[in-house]
């Protein structure tokens, strides 16, 4: 699935001129006549626009306008003004306003291709920036999750409620499945966002310095503590503690461990009076507590503190639904790390991924995809990109019927559409093709969605309205239009 790149000007003639440099660039490309029908295709992310080429003077909205608008509802979006004057204070005005650059018609074809794939990689930076700085301030929230999979759904679901209180919260699942990632999610989404959240890895510290690093130590309290070291309870103190593979704390660490929970206080080896804490504990494992347990391993009283509220996280083959996702938001952060420009991943590809069983998750998955993007020669991955591959999946469907029929997934594409447009070759409820297998009329496809989220959210409009991203005006509008079905019942409980 090509870049989208929206043309807004009201001229036919450069309407035309442009829609064909882009085209010819490789780009998918829509266009409006004026500001008014630009700035409505472009103001919802879902729409898929990535760039903007605006016209400064049009009748009606002006492309001035129509920037301080953007800004508004979607300041991230990338916009190249077009001006016929080229005025210094025009520029200047424009930039002020928002725009990324500009061009003095009648632009040249190529200035505008390579000003768009400047700005499509600066995006695609910017995300993993922005994504980063979320990561390290611990506000990393679900919105900002993959999870469109009924099983991740429901994880999601628990991960919320959980937030809301300071219930000590178990996650249990394979290793690899992104147990860290759902407690950065439960962290930002709770009155601790913002604050520490601090990890601890239980399985790859050493056994006689397990208490020091949780707990903290003196200056002098061994051999080798020539300074005080406050331990993770301390700088997390008033965040979260993330135990990861709890499993694996020493017995003797586990008493202790139980006595901090209990009281809200830790001892620092060699220290004479307690610390008070205020911690939030989310531990996480890859083995079945109650076996350890059983088998004298796990202390009872501890297993029964830390599974208050437990979370299990589903395995890659268990939410395959979320591959194409995933493999678009891996594309992403490559492109920006390593500076490669892959626009996205072939239908072929998207069946091969799915056709393997995944042992080691996600976390594999994004190497595999790390791998491919560095090898990737072409524009998209291919299946070729993935030798390692060849040999451990048993027999694939036809990839080249897939690659004709399938749809492919764009790195730029939002997580959402590209799940839905992936679901699309696996029987979604949502058709978007007829039973000729060619495209439905899009007036058709948006009533049967909007039916569909109606009757999903069981009439409840406000959910309706903020899973489509559309204001509520206009979702009554369009239900009105289309004549769905939505019962006054539905409409008061909503």
């Amino acid at each position: 699935m090509a870049k989208t790149v929206l043309v807004v000007d009201d001229d036919p003639t450069q309407r035309r001129l442009l829609q064909a440099a882009v085209e010819r660039a490789g780009f998918a490309c829509r266009v409006a006549p004026d500001g008014e029908s630009g700035l409505e295709m472009a103001r919802n992310p879902s729409d898929g626009v990535d760039v903007m080429l605006l016209d400064l003077v049009m009748p009606g909205l002006s492309g001035m306008e129509v920037l301080e608008r953007l800004q508004e509802v979607r300041p991230e979006l990338p916009v190249m003004v077009l001006t016929a004057s080229g005025s210094i204070d025009t520029v200047v005005q424009a930039m002020r306003a928002g725009a990324i650059d500009f061009f003095v018609k009648p632009a040249s074809p190529e200035r505008v291709v390579v000003s768009i794939r400047n700005a499509l990689q600066m995006t695609e930076l910017r995300g993993e920036v922005k994504r980063l700085k979320k990561t390290a301030s611990g506000e990393l929230s679900f919105d900002d999750m993959i999870a469109a999979a009924p099983p991740m759904r429901q994880v999601v679901r628990l991960g919320q409620r959980a937030a809301s209180s300071n219930i000590p919260i178990l996650i249990l699942g394979e290793s690899g499945v992104g147990k860290e990632v759902i407690a950065r999610c439960i962290q930002g989404a709770s009155d601790r966002s913002g604050r520490p959240f601090v990890t601890v890895n239980c399985g790859a510290i050493p056994e006689n310095l397990v208490e020091s690093i949780l707990f903290g130590h003196e200056k002098g309290a061994f051999t080798g503590a020539v300074s005080k070291s406050p331990g993770k309870f301390v700088e997390a103190d008033g965040g979260t503690l993330f135990l990861d593979e709890v499993g694996e704390l020493p017995l003797d660490m586990q008493v202790k461990l139980l006595r901090a929970l209990q009281e809200g206080e830790v001892d620092a080896v060699g220290s004479r009076r307690p610390t008070k804490v205020d911690v939030r504990i989310i531990s996480a494992t890859n083995k079945d507590l109650s076996q350890l347990v059983a088998e004298g391993r796990f202390r009872e009283d501890l297993y029964y503190r830390l599974n208050v509220f437990p979370v299990d996280m589903p395995s890659l083959r268990e939410r395959k639904e979320d591959i194409a996702a995933l493999t678009a938001h891996f594309i992403r952060r490559f492109n920006a790390s390593e500076g490669t420009k892959v626009t996205g991943a072939s239908a072929a590809t998207l069946a091969l991924l799915n056709a393997y069983d995944w042992p080691g998750n996600v976390r594999q998955l994004e190497n595999m995809i790390f791998r491919a993007v560095v090898l990737c020669e072409g524009d998209e991955l291919e299946p070729q990109d993935f030798p390692q591959l060849s040999g451990l999946v048993g027999e694939l469907p036809d990839l080249d019927q897939l690659a004709a029929e399938g749809p492919s997934v764009s790195a730029s594409a939002p997580t959402t559409a590209t799940v839905e447009a992936f679901s699309e070759a696996f029987d979604h409820p949502v058709r978007i093709t007829d039973t000729t297998g060619e495209l439905r009329p899009l007036e058709e496809v948006e009533r049967d969605l909007i039916q569909y989220a109606i009757d999903f959210y069981a009439g409840h409009m406000s959910e309706v309205s903020r899973k489509l991203g559309i204001g509520r005006s206009t979702l009554y509008r369009k239900v009105r239009e289309h004549d769905l079905r939505v019962t006054p019942e539905d409409k008061a409980a909503s």
